[in-house]
Formats: C-alpha cells, structure tokens, sequence
C-alpha cells in the first residue's frame, strides 16, 4: 500500500507574453511559450494557432482581420532575433519578408499598407504592398516602450510618437489610409467621403507632459489623442489639429503605472487600465448618457482659487480585474527560480466591442447598440463587462450585496481613487449642545441611511467569463 502523501495544488496560471486586439478589436492574437493564436474577440472562439519551435515570441501585432502577421522575438530564448521584424502570411503557414534593424525593435503599430517600428531612439514607416520600402524615419527622445500609434480609420493619416524632448507628442501626417475592400455583393450605403483639407496647418508638436511618456493613443480617425505619463494620476485628451487639451481625467492620487487607454468607437467615452488592476471608464462627451465624477468643491473653483486637484474629473464606471493570488490554494506554490517567466497578475489590455441585441439573443429587446468591454489578462481570464446604464450612473439606487450577480467581484474604491469632498476633509467636529446631541446622532444616522440609498452604482457589470491561452485545446 502506498502511504506516500500526496499534496493537491491549484492549476497552474496559463503564461502569456503578449495579448493585442487589432484596431477594430474584432480579433486579437496571443503568444506563448509554444507560439501563438489568433481569437475572436466576442464571442470568444479561437480562430487559428501556430505551435512554433525554436524559440519564443515577444508579440505578435494582427494587421486588421487579414492573413497577415507581423512577429518579434522575445524572451530567454527568442524564436527570431529581437532586431528583426518578420512579416508572417497565416494563410501560406510561411514567412513571406523581413526587416533587419541595428538594435532591438521595441514596438509596433500598423494600418492598412503601412508599418511603423518603434527603436529607441527612432520610428521608421514603412509601406507595405507587393513589395515594402522605406517611407520615413523621425527621431525621438529614449523611448524604452516603443510607444507609438497610428490612426487606422478610411482617410485618416495621423501617426503619433514622443518628440525629441521628453513629454512631447509629434504628429506625424502619412497619405491618406485606404478603405477597406467590400466583400461580397456591393453595399447600398454610400462610401465614406474623405474629410475636408483642413483650413490651417495641424500642428506637429505637443508638450503634453514634463515627465516621461507611459502610453500614447488615438482613436481610429485620428482626431484625439491620449497621453499618459510615469506619474500615472492624469490622462490627458488633446485635439490633433489644433493641439489644445480637450479633457484631463484623474486616475487617481497615488502612483501607478498606466498600461493602456482606449477610446470607444464613436469618441463619447475612454477607458484606462493600470498595474492596479482596476479599469477606469471615462466620459468624454456628454451625448454618452454618463457624467464623470467631480469634487464637491468643484463649483466654487471659479470664485475661490483652488488648487487644480479640487476641478479634477474622476471615472464614472470602473472594475477591478481578481487577482488569481485569491483564489484558494490547497496547498502553497513551489518557489520559482529567479530566472523563470513570471506574468504580472494584474496585467491585462482592454478594447471596446458592440453589442446589439441579436447578438446577445434578444430580438424583442428593442434598445440601440449597446457598447461593452473586454479585458484579457496574462494569465488567461477573459471578461466581458457591460457599463453601468446612464440612469444607474446618475440617479439609480446603487443594488444591495446580496443582489450582486454571482461570480461579479465587489469593487471598493480606495481613498485615492475618489474624489475630495466636504465631508472627507472635515476635520473638526462642530459643537453641539446637550439638549440636541441626541437629534444631531439621529440626523446623521438618517444621513448616512440616504448616502446608502443615493450613492450610485459605478461598478461595471460582469457579463461573462471564461478561459483562453491553455495549449491542451486553448482553452
């Protein structure tokens, strides 16, 4: 008889290097130490995968829906070497071109005929057809995260990446992007027209920051900009034309490193992402059917010279993605050794999907197209999230804890991402007279029991979840 004793131990996390949504976030591809796969972002369905032998990938960038792939070496034991760029046709499972650099490629983004490569200190745009040829190189300031972003929209032709000095943005404006070619018989709705030549000239500079860059992004026309910065308290949203700062958001108080920002289709709304683990949505305009949050000294900014703190605009919705450290462990992990692949937990990247009512098999739900997010994080969770509605975000009672939908984590906001008010910075207890000590408990008593009933509902809304990234099936 075998007396051994045996210990029972979680699954082990799925590691994933990289995860990437294509710019209209109907894909998004994955690499792992085994190679990598391509996805439907909703509903989730592997759409292909690629065991490759050899080496690793640092991350693989999705050129729209189409066969095309463009893949970089990473990690202790690269597939390719990290100075090269290998253009990668799924549907011949081959090779078909590559670009050599001198140094270690650090990022890219691509549109519809053009590849932009971020090195340290230079983006090189290249145009991409039967053949590729150098367009363009532009210097930057150090740039470690190969921060860069191109407008991907018909017509659009901003390219976005650091100036020279560091915190600034330089607008960089390619030919015009094409439009996609129709697939099946040809549509009655008219095509895009291209928009007018703008009257003056669009600036090429933006001090956007005095410290160093974090994320830099722009929405599909290319009319905004996003910046973030080492900081990460503050988004900043700039016009691309007149280079003017349209909105700036808090985060929060405390420092954190921003991943990601994330503009919704239609412009109305962003969504933020941090080491925190927690996604901030943010209203841009007020057409989206929510309002950000503000201090409640926030009206006396104009008369009172208060510090800018106090006019900030905080998030409306937000989610924190669980951390799998959580979850329960029948027994304790083995120590990894220092030189293992470890992924960050809290790690993830998020995209905007459309959502009607068929989709969700409803057709006798009569409401217009419902946007929603997906989060996709390193260790294989994948979350659907729907936004609280506008009425919730405003008026709407906030649901009691046991009405929580099953499976939907509680998010408590912490002190540093919410916004300052009267009754969190008063410090001084007014005195009271002992005829009416008791009517002032049973007042404040029945205040609390209103900021109970009143306070709204600004958590997002898990819709769904699954796994995906495991090699036995992929998920």
């Amino acid at each position: 008889m075998n007396l051994a004793r045996h210990s029972i131990s979680s699954t082990a996390p799925v590691l994933i290097f990289d995860a990437r949504f294509d710019p209209d976030c109907r894909i998004f591809t994955t690499s792992t130490k085994a190679g990598f796969a391509v996805y439907r972002a909703w509903p989730l369905q592997l759409l292909r995968k690629r065991e490759i032998t050899g080496g690793t990938l640092s991350f693989v960038v999705p050129l729209h829906t189409s066969s095309l792939l463009f893949l970089v070496g990473g990690g202790r034991s690269p597939r390719y070497p990290p100075n090269k760029v290998i253009l990668w046709d799924d549907a011949l499972a081959q090779e078909v071109a590559e670009l050599e650099f001198r140094e270690k490629v650090r990022g890219l983004a691509c549109r519809r005929g053009w590849l932009a490569v971020a090195l340290r200190r230079r983006v090189v745009v290249f145009q991409v057809g039967e053949t590729i040829s150098r367009y363009g190189e532009y210097d930057t300031c150090d740039n470690p995260r190969g921060l860069l972003a191109i407008a991907t929209a018909a017509h659009s032709t901003l390219l976005a990446i650091p100036g020279r000095q560091m915190g600034h943005i330089q607008l960089v404006h390619l030919p015009p992007c094409p439009a996609p070619q129709p697939i099946g018989p040809p549509s009655s709705v008219p095509s895009t027209r291209p928009p007018p030549a703008p009257t003056k000239h669009p600036v090429s500079i933006i001090a956007a920051h005095t410290t160093a860059l974090s994320t830099l992004s722009v929405p599909p026309s290319g009319r905004l900009l996003a910046t973030t910065s080492s900081r990460g308290t503050l988004i900043r949203i700039w016009d691309t034309t007149t280079g003017k700062l349209v909105r700036e958001l808090r985060r929060g108080t405390d420092k954190a490193e921003i991943y990601g920002v994330a503009f919704r289709p239609d412009e109305r709304e962003v969504c933020v992402w941090s080491d925190k683990g927690t996604v901030h949505v943010f209203a841009l305009t007020s057409g989206s059917g929510a309002s950000n949050r503000q201090s409640t000294f926030s009206p006396l900014t104009p008369f009172i010279p208060l510090p800018k703190y106090f006019d900030s605009e905080w998030s409306y919705a937000q989610y924190r993605i669980p951390s799998q450290s959580a979850h329960i462990s029948l027994s304790a992990q083995p120590a990894k050794p220092p030189t293992a692949d470890v992924v960050d937990e809290e790690k993830c990247v998020v995209g905007w999907i459309q959502v009607s009512p068929e989709d969700l098999d409803e057709p006798g739900r009569i409401r217009t197209v419902e946007y929603q997010l997906i989060a996709l994080t390193y260790t294989g969770g994948w979350y659907r999230l729907s936004l609280p509605s506008s009425s919730s975000s405003t008026s709407a009672p906030s649901s009691s804890p046991g009405s929580a939908r099953p499976g939907t984590p509680s998010v408590r906001d912490p002190l540093s991402t919410s916004p300052p008010s009267v009754r969190a910075l008063s410090m001084t207890r007014p005195r009271s007279s002992s005829g009416s000590s008791f009517a002032a408990r049973s007042d404040k008593g029945k205040e609390r029991e209103r900021d109970k009933v009143e306070k709204p509902g600004r958590d997002c809304i898990l819709q769904e979840y699954r796994r995906f990234g495991r090699w036995d099936g992929w998920g």
